[in-house]
């Protein structure tokens, strides 16, 4: 069986907290840009107020992808 606190290691290996990269993602359409920035600094709110800031952000982005295109693409 292998120990936790082997002798050559007298501290215990432990998961160390790796958040993903919350830079805001890299987009050409400063709109969205400026929506993606609200997830800077979401590490450091509680993990409670968490999903408020996703689910916000979600909308915004899909009332923002489904607008009329300034070049009339996209969708009314």
């Amino acid at each position: 069986m292998t120990e936790l606190n082997e002798a050559q290691h007298p501290k215990a290996a432990q998961p160390t907290l790796e958040w993903p990269d919350t830079a805001a993602p890299v987009t050409t359409d400063p709109s969205i840009a400026a929506l993606t920035a609200t997830l800077g600094g979401v590490e450091d709110l509680p993990v409670s107020e968490h999903e408020a800031v996703y689910s916000d952000l979600h909308d915004a982005l899909l009332h923002a992808l489904n607008e009329e295109a300034p070049n009339g693409e996209g969708e009314a």
